[in-house]
Protein backbone atom coordinates (compact mmCIF):
# COMPACT_ATOMS: atom_id res chain seq x y z
CA UNK A 1 0.00 0.00 0.00
CA UNK A 2 2.81 2.39 0.80
CA UNK A 3 4.40 1.63 -2.56
CA UNK A 4 1.14 2.63 -4.27
CA UNK A 5 1.16 5.99 -2.48
CA UNK A 6 4.80 6.58 -3.41
CA UNK A 7 4.15 5.66 -7.05
CA UNK A 8 1.19 8.03 -7.21
CA UNK A 9 3.26 10.82 -5.66
CA UNK A 10 6.05 10.26 -8.18
CA UNK A 11 3.50 10.26 -10.99
CA UNK A 12 2.12 13.57 -9.73
CA UNK A 13 5.60 15.08 -9.72
CA UNK A 14 6.30 13.71 -13.22
CA UNK A 15 3.12 15.20 -14.69
CA UNK A 16 3.87 18.53 -13.02
CA UNK A 17 7.35 18.53 -14.54
CA UNK A 18 6.03 17.61 -17.97
CA UNK A 19 3.48 20.43 -17.75
CA UNK A 20 6.29 22.91 -17.05
CA UNK A 21 8.29 21.47 -19.95
CA UNK A 22 5.35 21.77 -22.35
CA UNK A 23 4.66 25.30 -21.15
CA UNK A 24 8.21 26.34 -22.00
CA UNK A 25 8.57 24.35 -25.21
CA UNK A 26 5.17 24.94 -26.85
CA UNK A 27 4.76 28.59 -25.81
CA UNK A 28 0.99 28.18 -25.56
CA UNK A 29 0.50 26.65 -29.00
CA UNK A 30 -0.78 23.22 -27.91
CA UNK A 31 -2.97 21.60 -25.30
CA UNK A 32 -0.32 19.22 -23.94
CA UNK A 33 0.23 21.37 -20.84
CA UNK A 34 -3.48 21.38 -20.05
CA UNK A 35 -3.65 17.60 -20.46
CA UNK A 36 -0.65 17.13 -18.15
CA UNK A 37 -2.16 19.38 -15.49
CA UNK A 38 -5.51 17.58 -15.80
CA UNK A 39 -3.74 14.27 -15.26
CA UNK A 40 -1.98 15.74 -12.21
CA UNK A 41 -5.27 16.86 -10.68
CA UNK A 42 -6.83 13.43 -11.28
CA UNK A 43 -3.81 11.69 -9.73
CA UNK A 44 -3.88 14.04 -6.74
CA UNK A 45 -7.57 13.42 -6.13
CA UNK A 46 -7.01 9.68 -6.46
CA UNK A 47 -4.20 9.78 -3.90
CA UNK A 48 -6.36 11.86 -1.55
CA UNK A 49 -9.28 9.43 -1.87
CA UNK A 50 -7.01 6.44 -1.24
CA UNK A 51 -5.54 8.08 1.86
CA UNK A 52 -9.03 8.88 3.17
CA UNK A 53 -10.08 5.27 2.56
CA UNK A 54 -7.00 4.04 4.43
CA UNK A 55 -7.90 6.24 7.40
CA UNK A 56 -11.51 5.02 7.27
CA UNK A 57 -10.55 1.33 7.34
CA UNK A 58 -7.87 2.16 9.93
CA UNK A 59 -4.96 1.02 7.77
CA UNK A 60 -3.28 4.25 8.89
CA UNK A 61 -4.29 6.10 12.02
CA UNK A 62 -5.53 9.65 11.86
CA UNK A 63 -4.87 12.10 14.64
Amino acid sequence: MKILAILLLLSILYTLGSAVYYMIKDKGDSTRMVKALTARVILSLTLFAIMMLWVYVEYIHGT
